[in-house]
């Protein structure tokens, strides 16, 4: 079983630089970094890590660095850590940029990169991007489908509701053929299921179960509609109990991947807490 961290960093925070040696050094796979551009004062959408949307949204929220520039920090003083996001958001994000930052991060890292992406959750944020939030799975499927011509393609054009772009070179092109893995973080309703299936590598349901075979087999289930081979799809599980049983569990279920939440906190406090989960992440490989 493969355990990474992800966890929220700011500029409160431990740097990531210094925060990507920490994490390599404990043996950890992976590390993953969030992406929120800005938060809107006017606050209109509850936060959904409460479950009724009266808690407050946390502070870090407002204060989060940009995942990419992070990456490519944590990037120069790694060697074998994969690094990635946890999840980018690219409804929000112009595709075309986004296309030479995810490149661009694969190829400083010698094919290190994770390309976790969501559809977002602020309707606040998304307006002032352009974005309705009704459109924003149609969204991120073409900008999806637009990036993998701008990686695998000499030359790439691409035309669409959302995405409309003439014949351009973009380089560099990704270290890891075809592309990064891009995994979709979320729930696993059948829309989420069906964008899976679609057009990902993998998913990554967030649960603190030891167990998901019933999500699991509502994924085997879209494959199975969409004449896809299960195995194809990676499962990579976030915010994991941190608990060996639990690891065991889900890999016997065909998890490949978890990650560990990390709490926003002094560099002490966090250091503290990797050595804890580094314990847990050397037994669990």
């Amino acid at each position: 079983m493969k355990v990474g961290l992800a966890l929220y960093c700011s500029d409160e925070t431990i740097p990531p630089d210094e925060l990507a040696v920490e994490v390599e050094q404990r043996g950890f796979e992976c590390l993953l970094f969030p992406d929120h551009s800005h938060i809107p004062t006017s606050r209109l959408t509850p936060w959904p890590g409460s479950r009724d949307g009266s808690a407050p949204l946390p502070e870090v929220y407002k204060r989060m660095i940009d995942p990419f520039v992070a990456l490519g920090a944590a990037a120069a003083v790694t060697t074998t850590l994969r690094i990635g996001t946890g999840v980018a958001l690219p409804a929000q994000r112009d595709v075309l940029q986004l296309a030479k930052e995810v490149a661009t991060v694969d190829w400083l890292s010698k094919g290190r990169m994770i390309f976790g992406i969501g559809m977002g959750w602020n309707e606040d944020e998304m307006a002032h991007h352009g974005v309705a939030l009704a459109d924003r799975w149609d969204v991120v499927a073409e900008k999806v489908a637009a990036m993998k011509l701008l990686w695998t393609q000499e030359t790439a054009e691409y035309h669409g509701r959302f995405v409309d772009f003439g014949e351009s070179w973009a380089w560099p092109k990704p270290t890891q053929r075809p592309h990064p893995p891009i995994i979709i973080g979320g729930g696993w309703g059948p829309r989420m299921l069906r964008h899976v299936v679609r057009y990902a590598d993998g998913w990554l349901p967030v649960s603190g179960r030891a167990s998901i075979a019933d999500r699991l087999a509502l994924l085997h289930a879209e494959c199975e509609r969409q004449g896809r081979d299960p195995s194809t799809v990676s499962i990579t599980v976030a915010d994991a109990k941190p608990d060996l049983d639990s690891f065991r569990s889900l890999e016997a279920e065909g998890v490949e991947r978890v990650t560990l939440s990390v709490p926003v906190g002094s560099r002490d406090d966090t250091l503290r807490l990797l050595d804890r989960y580094g314990e847990l992440a050397r037994a669990a490989a």
